[in-house]
């Protein structure tokens, strides 16, 4: 059995050893990941980012452990960790939270390694995640590294971005500075029973109808968004639901999941699904046509000739500009 019909048959060894040969960018994950992409395209997405310290793996935990039991979905997570500053590796914080998901058949756990990607996600999840779809796993969770200003990449590889705050975190605004309240499509307030959720629940709210208000309705109070037609045609639009919940005690979880499954009715009746994977295509295709461009140029210009550029620009010779100039005019 090749690898690729083992993995679809549903080899859990198998996958797992796959997965890390797709981490550690092994040439030889290549050939079956073309053969499983047209496996995929399946799966829900989800994303969950947010600060650090908000209960993202607690509200994971528990939102996974609620579909298992409501439900026969297949769940992935995909937990990205800070990379170890020793290993490199994942420092695994994840699976130590979600240790009583282990033993259910229906779910599978990877923890990897930001390694230094901004964005909260490591350059491989978008792999990770095909993997995931193309193997018949009915939802795929990505929980982010919880990386502030740089958070949003999420957007682009899940059909659906939750946005994790908690009361007393720092500064209430901190979410709206940071440019994340614009990427939420659920809204969640997790421990909710610390003091100054209200406020933190009113200052979101307050952002939100901020954002909205001039494409809100005030007959119908739905947020509306205007169509292509450009004869001022609306179409009621997604506004993002501010939900409370206490993961620890499974408060609130049921409503996280039933306004998951609301999302995404939407993006399908109104056309979105399909323009959210064209995006995320067109940024997967960018990135590896980037990547495959660096390391062909890096290959061809050689360890001697870059090192050059760095001395120079370390001793005020050159600018980085000019050392940048000298090493694409150069090769």
């Amino acid at each position: 059995m090749s690898v690729d019909e083992a993995l679809i048959s549903g080899d859990r060894f198998a996958l797992s050893r796959f997965l890390t040969q797709v981490e550690n960018g092994d040439p030889q994950a290549r050939p079956v990941l073309d053969k499983l992409y047209p496996h995929s395209g399946h799966a829900h997405r989800i994303g969950i980012t947010g600060a650090p310290g908000t209960g993202k793996s607690s509200l994971v935990n528990r939102l996974a452990h609620f579909i298992r039991t409501t439900s026969n979905k297949t769940i992935a997570v995909v937990a990205v960790d800070p990379s170890s500053p020793f290993t490199g590796g994942a420092i695994l914080g994840d699976r130590v939270r979600m240790r009583d998901l282990a033993g259910d058949p229906g779910v599978f756990i990877r923890s990897m390694a930001s390694r230094g990607a901004l964005g909260g996600l490591a350059v491989t999840t978008a792999q990770l995640v095909q993997v995931f779809d193309a193997v018949g796993f009915d939802l795929v969770l990505i929980e982010t590294v919880g990386a502030g200003q740089a958070e949003v990449d999420i957007t682009r590889l899940a059909h659906t971005t939750i946005v994790v705050e908690a009361p007393g975190f720092g500064d209430d605004i901190q979410a709206i500075k940071a440019g994340i309240m614009e990427i939420a499509d659920i809204l969640v307030i997790n421990k909710a029973d610390l003091p100054g959720v209200e406020n933190t629940e009113r200052v979101l709210r307050s952002n939100l109808e901020m954002g909205y208000a001039r494409f809100t309705d005030s007959k119908s109070g739905h947020r509306e968004e205007f169509g292509n037609s450009g004869e001022g045609e609306t179409k009621k639009a997604w506004t993002p639901p501010i939900l409370r919940t206490i993961a620890t005690e499974d408060d609130g979880i049921g409503a996280v999941w039933e306004n998951i499954n609301q999302h995404y009715d939407y993006l399908k009746q109104n056309g979105k699904l399909a323009g959210l994977e064209r995006d995320r295509l067109v940024k997967e295709l960018n990135d590896l046509i980037r990547t495959r461009l660096i390391n062909q140029w890096r290959d061809k210009a050689g360890t001697l000739k870059i090192e050059t550029a760095i001395q120079q620009v370390i001793d005020k010779n050159w600018s980085p500009e000019q050392a940048v100039d000298w090493l694409i005019n150069s090769n």
